[in-house]
């Protein structure tokens, strides 16, 4: 039941869902005019909230290193060889410091999860 009190009108609201369409589907930005996409991270960008992270020793840094992991190779990466994994990373743009050292673990392991291959980066034992 309308009551009136929407700000914007059934035909604006359709045409909104219609514009977030092909988003939804697709899984990645479709527009055209690229100034509206974010930029990428750059390598010497300072560490903020939600900024790159690049592995090393330090209280949470098996978290957020899994969680950025995570955000830059998601589910489809795994399983997989370091040299694959830093292919992909390198592909969607992510720090030099990170794709480096994930391209320098063994060549023989084989990483199922973010998680795995955060804590060989970090260097934690379970």
């Amino acid at each position: 039941m309308q009551r009136g009190s929407d700000r914007l009108s059934a035909h604006r609201d359709d045409e909104m869902k219609h514009e977030l369409q092909g988003l939804l589907r697709s899984g990645h930005p479709t527009r055209t005019a690229e100034w509206h996409d974010p930029e990428p991270v750059a390598d010497d960008d300072p560490e903020v909230a939600g900024g790159p992270v690049l592995p090393g020793k330090g209280p949470g840094r098996h978290e957020a290193l899994r969680l950025e992991l995570g955000r830059l190779l998601g589910r489809t990466s795994f399983p997989a060889a370091p040299a694959s994994l830093a292919r992909t990373l390198r592909e969607r743009s992510a720090p030099d410091g990170l794709v480096d050292r994930v391209a320098a673990l063994p060549p023989d392991t084989t990483f199922g999860t973010a998680s795995e291959l955060a804590r060989a980066l970090v260097g934690e034992q379970e």
